[in-house]
């Protein structure tokens, strides 16, 4: 990604023009990033350099960070945000690709659940955290992804954290895609300093790192680490080519799916099943916040001793209290839907919807990343007409997440739109159009606080 070093000093003149209460602080200037490595100074004094920032785009509404529902996250619904202020409309900005979230079979297990447990799990897994249908729950996601084991999380967080701070040791090696998630990301620096980023999706440079590795050693762990479908770029790997990358280099793979697993591919196995890979990856793991209902998180893999070590390693396993009963239940019976007819319909009209928002943001001369997925990413353009975009988009009654530097590269802020099966096409269409007033508003009122 591009440095932040050109927009430090302006960003942090304008902060100091605030504190003192002079005029001409842009909050459409500036990023997180320019608060992560700041001068020495005491904890208070720098989160203190950072709220006048925040506050500043809070104060006009550019702050996209807090965001509360009001209601619960249906195709349409109602956000409160930090100011107090209440939007309803379309939403693209909640994760519930199957719409399960409010499934009365789904809601009516987790009630069940509550009767018979509680809810509240009580403990780690390795002290009584787990309950009988964790076990069932477990054995339910190895099948669907044909392994032979799984382990679960309480978050698909610590689930990729775990994964790789489990395995890797301090002289491994981990070599990730420059795109993976921020718990892969985390996990790889946690573990050794030998984290690789290799260009996104560029399997000469996965190669060529893998052999440069190798060149000087033959013996320690190699872990590759991709995802399914990547959640700002909605693009995906060649599993297939980087798992025979992996054999050939004595390397392991590790897939995150977290965002395509259940919602795309044959009987909702994502990826993996639609490169047909089931049962080959070395690793899988994923999360259960996008499709399936609940918070949560696991690993799959073939080794039992692989699965039994990450249990005694993955300190987000060990050290964290199990999923609860209710989460359990709910993921159980949302499994249940994706593997049915009913789950293969409700793909369908995800799909559907998808066609038709991704066809109307491009008449409308939006560029769109990536293929046909949930997430549809939108490119808007710099920082500056992104904020003032999500505000007027909002206020369009189209509800949608602003995804800016770091997270994208610089100028390249976009709208992750989050597609569910419940979105109608023509609704849509129409947001779609509602959003293209947002932006062309955005792009031509010169930024006016108004």
């Amino acid at each position: 990604m591009a440095s932040s070093a050109s927009t430090n000093t302006p960003v942090l003149n304008g902060i100091a023009a605030a504190a003192s209460g002079l005029e001409g602080f842009d909050p459409a200037a500036g990023s997180l990033r320019d608060f992560v490595h700041t001068r020495p100074q005491r904890v208070e004094d720098r989160a203190a350099d950072f709220e006048a920032w925040r506050s500043a785009r809070e104060n006009v509404g550019y702050w996209p960070y807090a965001k509360y529902l009001v209601e619960p996250p249906r195709a349409t619904t109602t956000l409160q945000h930090s100011d107090g202020s209440r939007y309803s409309g379309v939403n693209f900005a909640t994760q519930d690709y199957l719409s399960l979230s409010t499934h009365a079979a789904v809601k009516a297990a987790a009630a069940a659940a509550i009767e018979r447990f509680g809810v509240h799990s009580a403990g780690s897994m390795a002290l009584a955290g787990n309950v009988h249908e964790s076990l069932a729950l477990e054995a339910s996601i190895a099948d669907m992804l044909q392994m032979k084991h799984a382990l679960l999380f309480p978050t698909g967080w610590a689930a990729g954290f775990g994964i790789v701070k489990g395995l890797v040791r301090q002289q491994d090696h981990v070599v990730l895609d420059a795109l993976a998630h921020n718990c892969l990301q985390e996990g790889a620096m946690a573990a050794t300093r030998n984290v690789y980023r290799t260009r996104h999706l560029d399997l000469a440079h996965v190669h060529s790192t893998l052999a440069s590795i190798r060149e000087k050693d033959a013996a320690n762990t190699v872990l590759v680490v991709t995802e399914g479908i990547f959640s700002m770029d909605a693009d995906a790997p060649d599993i297939s080519a980087l798992q025979a990358m992996c054999r050939h280099f004595g390397a392991t793979l590790v897939v995150d799916v977290a965002h395509d697993l259940g919602c795309t591919g044959p009987g909702g196995t994502g990826e993996i099943g639609l490169q047909g890979m089931l049962g080959e990856v070395d690793i899988v793991m994923g999360s259960f916040s996008k499709t399936f209902a609940s918070n949560g998180g696991f690993i799959a893999t073939n080794r039992t001793a692989v699965k039994e070590f990450v249990r005694a390693f993955a300190p987000t396993c060990v050290f964290s209290n199990a999923l609860s009963p209710v989460q359990v239940a709910a993921v159980g019976t949302a499994i249940a839907i994706i593997r049915s007819l009913e789950g293969e319909g409700l793909r369908k009209r995800l799909s559907v919807a998808v066609a038709a928002l991704r066809d109307e943001l491009t008449t409308c001369g939006f560029a769109l990343l990536g293929k046909p997925h949930a997430i549809v990413p939108m490119i808007v353009g710099t920082e500056a007409v992104g904020r003032r975009a999500a505000l007027e988009a909002t206020r369009e009654g189209v509800l949608v997440n602003l995804a800016e530097f770091p997270a994208v590269p610089i100028d390249r802020s976009r709208f992750r739109l989050q597609v569910m099966s419940a979105h109608e096409p023509e609704q849509c269409r129409a947001a779609a159009r509602a959003i293209a007033k947002a932006v062309a508003r955005s792009s031509a009122a010169g930024f006016a606080l108004s």
